[in-house]
């Protein structure tokens, strides 16, 4: 992934592992620090015999794992994403259907329905620690036109054709090909970019930075003010500490301990949410998504009615085929290098990535997220993708798909435990994303700024992602300079030719709204 002009550099990366990090002699990558584990085996290192079929399949000792750490990481990955499984359906549940607005419970269920099954089958198939679920950032989008152009039965009808077609680009090789064709020095840049907005994502979760005047204000008012506030404080110095003291489970051990923490608070001082109906806020010392008391009952029955719900055409019959192909493909690119971005992210902290920072047998990776997007829309509730979440698991030690499963498990058992899976506050879960924010950031060593048609790309890349709270514009507006850049001092032979594609479509991605208003 480094792409090094100075000779000191490339000597340094020829040592390095592919995961960006440092050698052993350098002291480890992040996640080395965190399990005192060395980076998975390499075709040249020495071969690791398999203790039986499950280690064998999952190549669990390849990768210098094990299976308590798998199931260790896959835990980690679920709390730290849990979240979805309320936000999706505040999020969707004013959607019409038929007539009426998609029921509460039924989302829920059929998020968790959704997430457990897709990221089963990721660890099944792919066979490393990628978990799935809801994709929030292609919520946006789909709300935005569900609310104003079709119903929501029409809308996941292109979810669903959207899917399916991103699958047959896998299952042709393209996908995989545009995957391959990224530079080193974008993917590094994707990798550290995702840290900035991991840590942006935390610090909104738990309310340190909220949107005021100026554009975003620290806290209440200027001050780190309220309980949920010090909830995630301690959290996330305590986490910090069993980190840099390499306590094995330390992102786990932080979550459960801040969460207990905050149980303690809500039963003394009955603080309440942060946001009541519609969203608007009410207490602005409030929590910020799930209120942390014990439920009144443990088990729920799941409502799968929503599921099958969608209308495979009836986009296309409400505004037309154009319009429609214009949603399906706005949708596509969200989705697509979402999982680019994140597939790159999580890879490379977990030192998964080869020498040209690529995913080996990422072919089934990408076709399991595929049908996810699809799985997602005929579940109504939008289109699934691979979590950058996934990251605290692979932080706390998970390397396969082992740990997928047990993330995908815990999803199903949601669904009938639901009251409990959400009694973890956000802020309690935040400090986790902070962490492996900081964790993924160390990969900004490897990055070459003494080049500035590479450096202004990443820059982009990496400012963009946490700023407009979106992987996809950060990728987008890093290819289309990257290709501008090299080609404006003579470098053209330096940019792949699916790179050049890649970036008209992204230029088509940004005039979106013009091209919409030209054609409703």
């Amino acid at each position: 992934m480094p792409e090094k002009s100075r000779p000191s550099a490339r000597a340094s990366r020829s040592k390095a592992t592919s995961g960006g990090a440092a050698t052993a002699g350098d002291g480890g990558t992040p996640a080395d620090v965190l399990e005192g584990a060395t980076q998975p085996r390499r075709s040249d290192g020495p071969r690791v015999k398999p203790k039986n079929g499950l280690d064998r399949y999952f190549e669990i000792s390849a990768r210098r794992s094990t299976v308590g750490r798998e199931l260790r990481g896959g835990l980690t990955t679920f709390f730290t994403m849990a979240y979805i499984v309320v936000l999706n359906p505040i999020i969707l549940s004013g959607a019409d259907i038929d007539g009426n607005t998609l029921p509460f419970g039924s989302v829920t269920a059929v998020t968790a329905l959704v997430a457990g099954v897709m990221t089963i089958l990721m660890g099944v198939l792919g066979r490393y620690p990628f978990a799935l679920a809801a994709g929030l950032g292609i919520n946006a989008i789909v709300a935005v036109y569900a609310a104003t152009q079709m119903s929501w039965p029409e809308i996941m009808g292109l979810i669903v054709l959207e899917g399916l077609l991103i699958s047959v680009l896998v299952l042709t090789g393209f996908r995989r090909a545009v995957f391959e064709a990224i530079p080193p020095q974008l993917k590094t840049a994707i990798a550290v970019g995702i840290g900035f907005f991991l840590t942006i994502i935390g610090l909104a979760d738990a309310g340190i930075i909220r949107s005021g005047i100026p554009l975003i204000s620290f806290g209440v008012g200027g001050q780190l003010a309220g309980w949920p506030i010090l909830v995630f404080v301690v959290g996330l110095l305590l986490t910090s500490v069993l980190v840099v003291r390499k306590v094995k489970g330390a992102l786990l051990i932080g979550i459960v301990v801040s969460t207990v923490l905050a149980i303690i608070i809500e039963a003394v001082a009955k603080i309440g949410p942060r946001t009541g109906a519609g969203g608007k806020e009410i207490n602005s010392h409030g929590w910020a998504l799930q209120v942390p008391k014990l439920p009144d009952s443990f088990v729920s029955k799941p409502d799968f009615s929503i599921v099958g719900n969608f209308s495979l055409f009836g986009g296309f019959e409400r505004i037309g085929i154009l319009a429609a192909l214009l949603i399906v493909f706005s949708i596509m690119i969200a989705d697509f290098f979402d999982t680019v971005g994140t597939v790159t992210a999580v890879g490379a902290e977990g030192g998964l990535l080869d020498e040209t920072r690529n995913l080996p047998r990422s072919q089934p990776v990408l076709l399991v997220d595929s049908l996810a997007a699809a799985a997602g829309g005929a579940g109504s509730v939008s289109s699934n993708t691979t979590y950058i979440e996934s990251a605290a698991g692979v932080a706390d030690g998970a390397r396969t798909g082992l740990a997928s499963i047990a993330t995908g498990v815990l999803f199903l058992i949601a669904m009938f435990f639901s009251p409990l899976a959400l009694i973890v506050p956000s802020e309690a879960a935040a400090p986790v994303l902070v962490i492996v924010g900081a964790l993924m950031m160390t990969q900004v060593r490897d990055l070459v700024w003494d080049d500035m048609s590479l450096a202004i790309p990443a820059f982009l890349t990496i400012a963009l992602m946490p700023f407009t709270y979106s992987i996809t514009n950060g990728i987008g507006a890093g290819v289309i300079s990257y290709v501008l850049l090299r080609a404006a001092i003579g470098r053209r032979r330096d940019v792949h030719p699916l790179m050049w594609v890649i970036a008209v479509l992204f230029v088509v991605y940004f005039a979106l709204q013009p091209l919409e208003q030209l054609i409703f």
